[in-house]
C-alpha cells in the first residue's frame, strides 16, 4: 500500500511540472522559485533475503586505553529505513547576520527490522561472540517536523 502511495505522489509531481520548453528573457524574468533540494531515501542494510547474503556481519568500534585494545562489536546490523521529504537549503537570517544552512527533518520515517543481533565488548573484533549485552529490533513509523540549522561566526 505504501509503495503504491509513493508512486502516485511521484506521478502527480511529474504531471504538475509540465513539459520542458525554452524561455526568452521576458518570460525568464517572470519566473520565481525557491532554492534547496528535497529527497526521499530507501535504505536497506544487510538484507538476509538477497542471494549471497552474509550471515555473520559485524560493525566494530575500537578503543585503546591503559595499554589494552577493546572493541564494541555489533553483530548482524540489518534493517530497512524509508524516509520522505528531507530538505536541504540556504536561508537568510532574520537579524541580517548572513545565511545559514537549514536541514528540514523528514515528515515520514518508517523502520522495518532495524537493529542488530548482539552487542558485545571484546579484545578481538573477529573472535566469536560469547557474551551478548543485548540486541535491538525497531519496527515502526516516526513523523518529525522542524529544522536543524548551521551557521558560521
Amino acid at each position: 500500500m505504501m509503495k503504491r502511495a509513493l508512486f502516485l505522489l511521484m506521478l502527480a509531481g511529474a504531471a504538475q511540472a509540465g513539459e520542458l520548453r525554452a524561455l526568452d528573457d521576458r518570460e525568464l524574468s517572470q519566473v520565481s522559485g525557491g532554492d534547496g533540494i528535497s529527497f526521499a531515501a530507501h535504505v536497506v542494510l544487510n538484507d538476509p533475503t538477497l542471494v549471497g547474503a552474509v550471515s555473520d556481519s559485524r560493525l566494530s568500534l575500537g578503543f585503546s586505553g591503559g595499554g589494552q585494545n577493546r572493541y564494541i562489536v555489533f553483530k548482524n546490523v540489518r534493517g530497512t529505513v524509508d524516509m520522505f521529504a528531507v530538505s536541504l537549503g540556504v536561508q537568510t537570517r532574520s537579524d541580517g547576520g548572513g545565511d545559514y544552512i537549514a536541514i528540514g527533518l523528514p515528515g515520514y520515517v518508517h523502520y522495518t527490522n532495524l537493529g542488530f543481533e548482539s552487542l558485545s565488548v571484546q579484545n578481538d573484533p573477529v573472535a566469536p561472540v560469547t557474551n551478548s549485552l543485548g540486541s535491538l529490533n525497531i519496527n515502526g513509523t516516526v513523523s518529525l517536523q522542524g529544522q536543524v540549522r548551521f551557521w558560521g561566526h
